[in-house]
């Protein structure tokens, strides 16, 4: 009977260990999570935080019976080291769990900037589910609420924050808002657009200290002397890969826990999924970590069938984010930064809130972004994604990037009919 444990019970890990036990009803599974409470969503703490849904309503499987129902048993305990020759993993209370087959789904943690009084009351992360419960007892109607980081996460944070009717500030030290998913032009935009709603931003400024003030208060001084008040201070500073347990282990790890085609690691037997793992992007041609609900779950699930044996490949990773700012939408997809020697094209509309920035080499879309747009955003991640050919149609988005969805029906399906045809040759 093959042990197989999984470390991590977030959704990589419960997907995993459900796909295992679909195709191995024998096996046994441990499915191992840092935190006492069933395995929930962290991108549902949003949807916690401004009332839409109660704390059950975050679990990732409802029923409290539903893993010993599948057989797969509970461990709560944080991984302290991994020993590949003597296949166990050494868990922080001092307990060994056996493995035959592991897969590492750890996931990412925050980020924890070296800020003086970073660790005062009243100053959390965004992360847990315990940190949701202390944010709601201080983000009261009319709370001052200080937020440091304004990224993809902290944009969603944001959201949540405000619909509580909270006085918000956001700090971020980067020259715009969402900087690692928007070029200049967009996060410029989206930052006005926050602005417009009430929203304090402060960009290229860097929180320095937090300190006491009086009662329950903080008062957080910011680069230029700016110094700002606050009930609540929340630190969105970006998230790291959890893999620090695997250091010594000889486990290969990158930025993540590089992985190959069926989420391998380089030792036999020991897997990764999720954003803690570093897997082959066809599209960008290299590996990268992309910390994605729907890579974390394709993920998990190739890793589980090559677990029980069954040799299945990884299509590839999806470079795509979509995200809602208090109502403005933008999305990335692909390499939104381009490539050298490529061209790239953009077009504002500052008067609807609209930005479209397409990058190309030759005459392939490999990236674009986007705000303000809501329809058709599926043609622009085929375009990127499909690696389509453009032919003549690449001047004209450089002309009028606006005529993308065009360019997808008569691209894409050009590209089908001939991928077609030369199967029915080789055939």
């Amino acid at each position: 009977m093959t042990q197989h444990v999984i470390l991590g019970a977030g959704p990589a890990g419960v997907i995993a260990a459900e796909t295992i036990r679909k195709h191995a009803p024998h096996d046994r599974i441990t499915l191992v999570g840092d935190e006492p409470h069933p395995p929930y969503s962290r991108m549902a703490i949003p949807y916690l935080l401004i009332g839409q849904i109660g704390e059950s309503g975050i679990h990732l499987r409802k029923g409290s019976d539903h893993y010993e129902r599948w057989g797969i048993e509970r461990v709560a305990g944080r991984a302290r080291r991994v020993d590949v020759a003597a296949r166990t993993v050494a868990l922080d209370d001092g307990r060994t769990v056996p493995f035959d087959r592991l897969l590492i789904a750890t996931g990412s943690h925050p980020v924890k900037p070296p800020i003086p009084g970073i660790d005062l009351p009243g100053v959390h992360h965004c992360w847990t589910l315990d940190d949701a419960r202390a944010i709601m007892q201080r983000a009261r109607p009319g709370a001052r609420v200080l937020q440091l980081g304004a990224g993809f996460i902290g944009c969603i944070i944001m959201e949540a924050l405000q619909l509580r009717g909270v006085h918000l500030t956001v700090v971020e030290m980067g020259d715009r808002m969402v900087p690692r998913m928007m070029g200049p032009t967009a996060g410029g935009m989206i930052r006005r657009w926050c602005e417009a709603k009430g929203v304090a931003v402060h960009t290229g400024t860097r929180l320095e200290r937090i300190e006491a003030g009086g009662g329950d208060a903080l008062v957080a001084h910011l680069s230029g002397g700016v110094r700002v008040e606050a009930d609540l201070v929340i630190i969105a500073a970006g998230v790291r890969p959890a893999i620090g347990f695997l250091q010594g282990s000889g486990i290969q790890c990158l930025l993540g826990v590089l992985t190959d085609e069926h989420m391998q690691t380089n030792v036999a037997g020991i897997y990764a999924a999720g954003d803690c793992a570093e897997a082959f992007d066809k599209v960008s041609g290299t590996t990268i970590v992309s910390a994605i609900q729907p890579n974390a779950a394709e993920q998990a699930r190739v890793a589980a069938l090559n677990m029980v044996g069954q040799r299945v490949e990884l299509r590839g990773v999806t470079q795509i984010n979509v995200l809602d700012t208090l109502g403005l939408i933008s999305a990335s997809f692909g390499n939104w930064q381009g490539v050298e020697g490529g061209e790239r094209v953009e077009t504002i509309d500052e008067a609807h809130h609209r930005v479209l920035s397409m990058c190309f080499d030759g005459d392939v879309m490999v990236g674009c972004n986007s705000v303000g747009w809501t329809q058709h955003l599926g043609a622009l991640r085929g375009l990127v994604e499909g690696r389509v050919r453009l032919g003549p149609w690449k001047e004209r988005l450089l002309h009028d990037p606006t005529q993308f969805m065009a360019a997808y029906v008569d691209c894409a399906q050009a590209q089908s009919r001939w991928s077609g045809a030369d199967d029915t040759r080789r055939r």
